[in-house]
């Protein structure tokens, strides 16, 4: 199975509908908090490309974007084949 990233901060509603979108397909996933900020903050900006918005989710290390990016690759038929890899 994919190794899948989240980051993510507290009572963030997009957070909560990207994990809910993972749960749903019975995906595993690594949650990085980031609410206080810090280094693991710093990283995730940096992995993404300069984007500071949460969540920023990570497919095998692939920048896939926020909960947005995450939806849309699901509607185009494109997170299962990712997620089965």
């Amino acid at each position: 199975m994919a190794k899948i990233e989240i980051y993510t901060k507290a009572f963030c509603p997009y957070c909560s509908r990207a994990k809910a979108l993972l749960d749903s397909k019975q995906a595993e996933y690594e949650e990085v908090d980031i609410t206080m900020g810090g280094p693991k903050r710093a990283e995730m900006i940096d992995r993404a490309d300069g984007r500071s918005t949460v969540p920023q989710v990570f497919i095998d290390g692939k920048h896939i974007g926020g909960s947005d990016d995450l939806a849309a690759l699901d509607r185009a038929g494109g997170l299962d084949p990712l997620l089965a890899a």
